[in-house]
């Protein structure tokens, strides 16, 4: 509304200089705060035979695409010329050599434009995405070691995205908001949350952070182009059951709040680009239904979340009928809390110089002072070398582990150790620094070809104006990103005298499992036991942020520390490449084994049609889609014809297909079969969910591939449907 006036304002102001008023008709406008950037990029790894992420689930490996991946990265620059990057990358979580490799080729582009102390990549943490890209052994062993593709794929499609960002740079102004998101998110380990002090849990109403943070770019005319939301909750709405490449609930909200700014039916285009990143999100669940007896139905213990003989694994749900339906839900709820802030145009302008700091720790070197809860003295303690508890092995009630672990395990086994001392024997030093522990898996002391979890890690703020963004390379629960919070606030605060808002960003710039308050570890439910340098892992996390954010405020620089070890050269990898493609007598690629009924669809019925194909890993289709679903325009329009025929699809002469839908919508499925392992045979299956708002009219559906010759090469191939009309 004020938007409108300002002419009829000016020219009342102009009118009024008779009288003495100074004219504001020709002044200009303040000069925008910042200079900004965004892009986006598909980085859709491949999307069969390659196990995924996040579960651990050998068994779960990826048959096709239910949504896309995609690299979403933001840049802001002060006047000074002082620059950030935020990217937040539909990827189970990030990997040291990924931002190596990221920062080398934007080195050959840009100088030393972008560096490891002032860009931070953050994983959404989906447990839908393929896994084999951070090299390290624990961590790629889902995925049968290294897998170079999933690793290109993701370095490729975020450099891509911040090469976009950095082109796109215009004046702009940012502003800060947030809102409250309810049913969304449940704690899956409120056992250990109650084991925080009273009084501090006091201070929040909730066991699960509830608001969600939005940061909105708007350039120098007004215009939204951009937008970063932060919530806690974990990507695991699609449970381990899953085989298809999926964003989950995050990635889903993403696409809708795209597609509705960007007023387009496919998602990854249109320039506004809004991210839903993670936070601290280690406890926080989708599945807010909370767990229950998987035969029985019945509640599990909270404790040590199993069930008795009989009744199965204890599983949580989410709210709808299936993990399609609660991802759906979840998503949505995501979407509208953040499309809401955008419309209210609510919040406050970010403003002030935009600075950074960065560094590497050893976390075995690592002292730290505290007060010991049971005598209330001032102890000195360490990291540990990393190890995994007997409560890693139960897994969580977003998806269970195998055999007879529990959560809440504080006693070990002489079954289990001796199969854990085969890989590495722990050391009397690492069970005392990691009691109360009890040791499975004894990764700092594996004699492996290359490091099993890391050891050394970064530690990062990127600070634009009052809003610090805390880049932790793990998942922090709750009240671990609480104490992280307010341990940065803090420290400005002392330093400066200046007050900031401060979000955590998950999952940033390397793994190192999760990060539980020592409260919380001592429960040893799976955060607990998945913390890997023992009880004052967090500790030394809250010691080294305050340092980060008082050098930031005094203007001091820090070292660069020790360098993560280069280990490409030791990768090992068991998953096999594609050999050759083959096709049955009497077919070939691209062939429409199974077509559109003859009879018309309606709205929610599903077309189901199937290709002769080539292995999908012979090309990820990066920009490009697996299958398109196309509207025949009976007028020469050229709205949309370039999308429609930019794979080889072609029409009649004055004909125009429109493309409604790829392989990266929602309503679509993309499902790959392996009909012959001997002669390399694979089907296609393409599945469109026909949606409420869909237009009437003729249609159709165009599968595109490459196939491997069994000699060497790789070529393209497309096939049509009939076209299927839809009422």
């Amino acid at each position: 509304m004020m938007a409108k006036m300002r002419p009829q304002l000016s020219s009342l102001f102009c009118a009024l200089t008779v009288l003495g008023v100074v004219c504001l008709c020709n002044v200009a406008p303040a000069a925008a705060a910042y200079r900004l950037g965004v892009g986006r990029a598909d980085c859709t790894g491949p999307p069969v035979e390659i196990g995924f992420m996040g579960y651990g689930e050998f068994s779960q490996r990826g048959q096709g695409i239910h949504l896309r991946q995609y690299a979403r990265a933001f840049i802001f620059e002060d006047e000074r010329r002082s620059r950030v990057v935020f990217v937040s990358a539909d990827a189970g979580m990030m990997g040291h050599a990924v931002k190596r490799d990221v920062l080398n080729l934007l080195k050959a582009r840009y100088g030393d434009a972008y560096r490891f102390e002032n860009v931070v990549l953050s994983g959404s943490h989906s447990h839908s995405v393929p896994s084999g890209f951070l090299m390290s052994y624990l961590y790629d062993i889902a995925s049968l070691g290294f897998v170079p593709q999933n690793f290109d794929a993701l370095v490729e499609g975020i450099t891509l995205a911040i090469v976009r960002a950095h082109e796109s740079m215009r004046e702009g102004r940012l502003y800060l908001s947030e809102t409250t998101v309810h049913e969304a998110n449940i704690n899956r380990s409120p056992s250990a949350y109650e084991n925080n002090p009273r009084w501090e849990r006091d201070q929040y109403r909730d066991y699960t952070d509830k608001k969600l943070v939005q940061l909105r770019l708007v350039d120098g005319g007004g215009r939204l182009f951009g937008a970063i939301n932060w919530f806690a909750v974990h990507p695991t709405s699609m449970n381990k059951t899953n085989r298809y490449v999926s964003s989950d609930n995050v990635g889903y909200a993403s696409v809708l709040l795209e597609l509705d700014r960007n007023g387009v039916r496919v998602p990854g285009r249109g320039e506004f680009v809004g991210a839903f990143a993670s936070t601290n999100l280690g406890d926080a669940s989708p599945n807010i239904m909370g767990p229950k007896c998987e035969k029985t139905g019945l509640p599990c213990d909270m404790l040590t979340s199993s069930c008795p003989a009989g009744a199965g694994a204890c599983i949580a749900s989410g709210p709808g009928k299936d993990m399609f339906e609660s991802t759906k839900i979840i998503g949505t709820r995501l979407y509208d809390a953040a499309s809401k802030l955008l419309i209210a145009e609510a919040g406050r302008e970010v403003t002030g110089p935009i600075k950074f700091a960065h560094q590497f720790i050893d976390m075995t070197e690592q002292q730290v002072s505290y007060v010991n809860p049971t005598t209330g003295e001032q102890e000195t303690a360490h990291g540990c070398y990393p190890a995994m508890g007997y409560s890693f092995g139960a897994g969580t009630t977003d998806g269970p582990g195998a055999f007879d672990f529990r959560q809440a395990t504080l006693t070990d086994s002489s079954f289990w150790n001796t199969a854990r001392d085969i890989l590495a024997e722990p050391t009397p030093e690492d069970k005392r620094c990691q009691a109360p522990k009890p040791i499975l898996i004894a990764s700092g002391r594996a004699k492996f070809s290359y490091e099993v979890q890391p050891k050394i890690v970064p530690t990062q703020i990127l600070l634009v104006g009052d809003f610090a963004l805390a880049a932790v390379p793990a998942e922090f629960t709750t009240m671990s990103g609480r104490r992280l919070r307010a341990a940065v606030r803090e420290s400005s605060l002392e330093a400066a005298r200046k007050d900031i808002t401060v979000v955590v960003a998950g999952l940033s710039n390397m793994y190192t499992s999760y990060v539980a308050t020592p409260e919380e570890y001592a429960i040893q439910r799976y955060e607990g036991a998945s913390t890997l340098y023992g009880p004052h892992t967090l500790t030394i996390y809250l010691q080294q942020f305050r340092k980060l954010m008082r050098s930031i405020a005094l203007g001091e620089q820090v070292a660069a520390g020790p360098m993560p070890p280069f280990e490409d050269d030791k990768q090992i990898t068991l998953s096999t490449g594609v050999v050759f493609d083959g096709h049955p007598f009497g077919w070939y690629f691209g062939d429409c084994k199974v077509q559109p009924r003859e009879t018309p669809y309606r709205r929610g019925d599903t077309v189901r049609v199937m290709f002769i194909a080539g292995n999908p890993r012979n090309n990820l289709m990066h920009e490009r889609t697996y299958f398109t679903v196309e509207r025949l325009r009976p007028e020469f329009e050229e709205t949309n014809s370039v999308d429609a025929h930019q794979q080889g699809g072609g029409g009649g002469s004055r004909d125009v297909w429109e493309v409604v839908a790829t392989d990266a919508n929602w309503e679509t499925k993309f499902k790959w079969h392996r009909r012959s392992t001997l002669f390399a045979y694979s089907d296609i299956e393409l599945e469109w969910e026909v949606p409420e708002q869909v237009d009437p009219g003729t249609y159709r559906i165009q599968h595109f591939g490459y196939w491997r010759y069994i000699l060497g090469g790789i070529f393209p191939y497309n096939g049509t449907t009939r076209n299927f009309t839809v009422e």
